[in-house]
Parts: structure tokens; C-alpha cells; sequence
């Protein structure tokens, strides 16, 4: 069984089905590692500083004694590293998450208030008219058991498993957001504007989005 899908009280993410979300939940791994370790130094910092210079153990202030030029370089140059340490991954995964490598198929996506419109556009079907259809939310009076509120369509998007699939993302009228967790996709469909994502889905699965 998979998490695909937000659960109540839900702590972590969702299981991840494609690699650029696999490189997401790494990246956001190694950044709480990090933050960890400079919460844990700062108020070790700030505990030693409260216990040993209070007025009590330290009634005298020297200007040598409680500060020192090497101290204050150490905590100038260990942020900019830190920082440059997590700067080369993400500069990695926002580079591996821009990049279309030839897709096998391309689905244009544009948003609706209420609804979507999906268009197959490598694919044809009679008078060469290209598949397309509209995908609505299912109405709450007509949810089947398993199905979830504000979740479930009437038509979905389907696409095949270990290929290339670029997505072109617009809108007709109003700012719309097309996000897909398991995928790793989050596009802004904006009116006028074509924005583009590709990724790769590594298994079989019902991957629920969001506007």
C-alpha cells in the first residue's frame, strides 16, 4: 500500500512515485539535518553564555575576556559554508526538475474555474481531432466508498509508467495552481502565459493533485 493521498493527521510526506519527488523529500532530509545541528549549537551557545556570564560567576565585564576576533570569524564563515553546502543541491534538483528530455508524450493542461481541460496533443482520433476531455470534481452526494472529497474526478488523466511525460500547464480565466505531490509537479497555470514540467511516473498508481 502506497500514500498517495493525504491522511488525517498526516506528519510526512507522500510515498513518492516519480524521481524529482524522490530528490524533493532527500533534499528536504539533508536541510532539516543541518537545521538541527544549528539549533541544537545556538542554544547550546546561548545556555553557556546565560550560565557562565550572568552577574553572579562574572560581576566584572572585560572587553578581551568576553569577546574575540577569531570567535566572531568562525561564526561569519561557517553560515556561507553551510550555505554553499546546500546551495549545490538545489541548484542540482531545480536544474534535473527544468530539464525535458524528449518526451514520449505531451498533455496540455489548461485550468478552469471548477474544472480542468485535458488535451492529448500527440494523439489523434477521427477528422484528426486531438483527444481531449474535460476532468470534474465529483460532486459530495455522489462519492462511491474509496473515492475522496475534493479529490476525485470524473475523468482522469492517464499516463504511462517509465517514460518521459512533458506537461504544458494555462489557464482560461484566473490563476490556477496544477500540483501533483507524488509526482513532484507544481506548475502555476496562468492566463496567456504556457508553463511547462516533465517527470517520469515509476510505478502504477492513482496519484491525486490539487488546485
Amino acid at each position: 500500500m502506497f500514500n498517495d493521498v493525504a491522511q488525517p493527521w498526516q506528519l510526512g510526506f507522500q510515498d513518492s512515485a516519480a524521481p524529482t519527488y524522490t530528490g524533493i523529500v532527500e533534499l528536504h532530509n539533508t536541510i532539516f539535518f543541518y537545521l538541527i545541528i544549528i539549533c541544537i549549537a545556538v542554544f547550546w551557545v546561548f545556555g553557556s553564555i546565560v550560565f557562565t556570564f550572568n552577574a553572579e560567576k562574572s560581576p566584572f565585564v572585560h572587553k578581551y575576556m568576553n569577546h574575540g576576533t577569531i570567535l566572531e570569524t568562525v561564526w561569519t564563515i561557517l553560515p556561507a559554508l553551510l550555505l554553499i553546502a546546500i546551495a549545490f543541491p538545489s541548484f542540482r534538483l531545480l536544474y534535473l526538475m527544468d530539464e525535458v528530455i524528449s518526451p514520449a508524450i505531451t498533455i496540455k493542461v489548461v485550468g478552469n474555474q471548477w474544472y480542468w481541460s485535458v488535451e492529448y496533443s500527440d494523439y489523434t482520433i477521427d477528422n484528426d481531432n486531438s483527444i481531449d476531455f474535460d476532468a470534474y470534481l465529483i460532486p459530495e452526494s455522489d462519492l462511491e466508498l474509496g473515492q475522496f472529497r475534493l479529490l476525485d474526478v470524473d475523468n482522469r488523466i492517464t499516463i504511462p509508467v517509465n517514460c518521459h511525460v512533458r506537461v504544458i500547464v494555462t489557464a482560461s480565466d484566473v490563476l490556477h495552481s496544477f500540483a501533483v505531490p507524488s509526482l513532484g509537479i507544481k506548475l502555476d497555470a496562468c492566463p496567456g502565459r504556457l508553463n511547462q514540467a516533465s517527470f517520469i511516473a515509476e510505478r502504477i498508481g492513482t496519484f491525486y493533485g490539487s488546485d
